[in-house]
């Protein structure tokens, strides 16, 4: 179950991390065919604002995938909830707070990130496409925060479907800005910024539904919530700022060993590059909301299961996507320089030494959002700050001074390369006692249910589910528990098993219900998840006075706590059992 999921989300999250990059890549195409060579070294140059936007947005969205992933692992709606209002609130102060005060200063914003000088034409253009831009900066942060929301809610199709609407609309919007009334930079940033409401208004289909399993409420937006948010996505910070920094340094390297025609390459590199680390930024994603919610389960063989797969699909994306890059690379850098010469040369140079580090910045981002999500905050931002700014930086600096641009552009994959290294070597050192994943897990010890305690099963047909049930008895006596224990538990797997396997799985489909039980001393935790449509036991039985559902009213009536939530396409009902003295609640 969990490799199916990791591809089904993988695929997911990589288009939706294709709303920020596929804006920009129609854009810089655009502007590079039609507005010349100088409109795209001001793109270049207004690249930190728009990774502002994203930083902010992409901290909140990191933070919903932290903080609901735990809701939902523990099985609280109502925390889910607050999480889902408190981000959209604050999204919304935030970004029109940004938009003001981006169109308030954009001039001495364009001579900040280095617009100055003899080219008054570049500092004008500038500024232009950060007013255009920053005015879509709502539909921005909206798009990122509600994308981790549609994928928790199994809205896969959804979201491709609002990711080609932006996608076409953006396409639409740029030639009518070009060819019927004449925009320049301004009209390209703003044709981004409506192509990001279009896609909000589709994602809007699903939010404004009935069948939203999440609940806007001003009673939910609490500051207690927002802290929680904030301190989830700040590693997430960490990252998009030590980009930002990386960008703005490199610019003036750039600007400093070969000008304003070096400063449109690396442009041009960087849009190509953004597009193709689709990947790593699905990766990443992927990593972090699974990590989130099987850490909150306490779940090590999920986790390592998870971690495992993910690394190997992220291999194989990156040296595919890397292979593809290399390939294209002159023929995509001529989509956004026109004319040949120095420029396109030094651009096709650098997207195919780009490709080189696909495959460590896919690993890293595994393994970094898996640290984020098991509460290794420290450790995500350390990574983040040497694989986002000092190692690109310091191989940008150094190299550059004996191989010129060329050097420079081997920041990337060098500074990925590097980046990994380290962090493997620091999980070496740190776990040697244990097997290769489980090191770079960096679990504490302590961690989790003890082998003994827990048993694990899978259940396809009833036939299973007997089998199953007889499997828990026996493990529930090894444990020293008496009968009536074990008749409970045993109970509890027939009775929702059963209904699963009989009224859940579809006909030809390869359904699954996985069954987790743990044994905590005090208490028995029974975790049930399954790949039917949804369906919670707790709110089908309404009342005691019901003739139907005996069974899963039983199972209800004996649980000290239970728990379900609809999440990634999955059914996730959590039952606490006390183990001495419990009776069975009289009706």
């Amino acid at each position: 179950m969990i490799r199916r999921l990791v591809r089904q989300m993988l695929i997911s999250q990589t288009l939706s991390a294709l709303t920020i990059s596929l804006c920009l890549l129609i854009d810089s195409i655009m502007i590079g065919r039609f507005l010349g060579v100088d409109a795209v070294a001001a793109y270049g140059l207004a690249n930190p604002i728009l990774l502002i936007v994203g930083a902010i947005g992409s901290l909140l969205a990191a933070g919903v995938q932290v903080v609901c992933s735990r809701s939902l692992g523990s099985g609280s709606m109502e925390e889910t909830n607050q999480g889902y209002s408190s981000s959209i609130a604050l999204a919304l102060c935030s970004s029109v707070a940004l938009m003001v005060l981006v169109l308030l200063f954009r001039n001495p914003l364009a001579v900040l990130m280095g617009a100055t000088g003899e080219k008054q034409h570049l500092f004008d253009l500038t500024r232009e496409y950060m007013a255009g831009f920053i005015i879509g900066a709502p539909a921005t942060m909206g798009a990122l925060i509600l994308v981790p929301f549609l994928q928790m809610a199994g809205q896969n199709n959804l979201l491709i479907v609002a990711v080609l609407a932006m996608t076409v609309s953006d396409i639409v919007f740029d030639i009518l800005s070009v060819f019927v009334f004449n925009g320049g930079m301004f009209g390209m940033g703003l044709a981004s910024s409506l192509s990001y409401y279009v896609a909000m208004a589709v994602a809007m289909i699903y939010f404004l539904s009935k069948d939203c399993v999440f609940k806007f409420s001003r009673k939910h937006v609490t500051m207690a919530k927002i802290r929680e948010l904030i301190k989830g996505g700040i590693p997430t910070i960490f990252n998009m700022a030590s980009t930002v920094v990386c960008v703005f340094v490199i610019n003036r390297i750039l600007l400093q060993v070969s000008g304003s025609d070096a400063v449109a390459a690396f442009t041009t590199i960087m849009t190509i590059g953004n597009s193709a680390n689709c990947i790593s930024t699905g990766v990443g994603g992927v990593s972090l909301t699974l990590s989130g919610i099987l850490f909150n389960e306490e779940d090590k063989t999920g986790l390592k299961d998870m971690l495992t797969y993910l690394s190997r699909c992220a291999v194989v994306m990156g040296v595919a996507m890397g292979a593809v890059i290399v390939l294209i690379a002159p023929f995509a850098v001529k989509l956004f320089i026109n004319k040949p010469g120095e420029t396109r040369d030094m651009a096709a140079l650098g997207v195919r030494l780009f490709a080189l580090g696909l495959v460590p910045c896919c690993l890293n981002n595994a393994l970094k959002s898996f640290y984020q999500g098991t509460e290794r905050v420290r450790l995500t931002e350390l990574i983040s700050v040497i694989e986002g700014a000092a190692f690109p930086i310091l191989v940008a600096f150094v190299f550059s001074r004996f191989m010129g641009v060329t050097g420079v552009w081997l920041y990337f994959a060098l500074g990925e390369l590097l980046a990994l290294i380290c962090v493997a070597l620091w999980a070496i050192r740190q776990k040697r006692h244990l097997p290769m994943v489980q090191r770079f897990m960096l679990l504490k010890d302590e961690f989790g249910v003890r082998s003994e305690n827990l048993m694990e099963d899978q259940i396809r047909s009833l036939e299973d589910v007997a089998r199953v049930a007889k499997e828990a008895g026996d493990f529930c006596r090894s444990h020293g528990y008496d009968e009536k224990t074990v008749n409970h538990i045993q109970l509890c797997i027939e009775e929702k098993a059963s209904n699963t396997v009989t009224y859940g799985f579809e006909p030809g489909k390869d359904n699954c219900l996985s069954v987790r039980i743990q044994n905590k001393g005090d208490k028995w935790v029974l975790r049930f998840r399954d790949d039917c449509g949804a369906f919670d036991p707790v709110r089908y039985v309404p009342g005691p006075d019901r003739t139907d559902a005996v069974g899963i009213r039983l199972m209800i009536a004996m649980a000290d706590d239970i728990r379900y939530t609809y999440s990634l396409n999955l059914n996730n009902l959590t039952i606490k059992l006390s183990t001495e003295g419990r009776e069975a609640k009289k009706e």
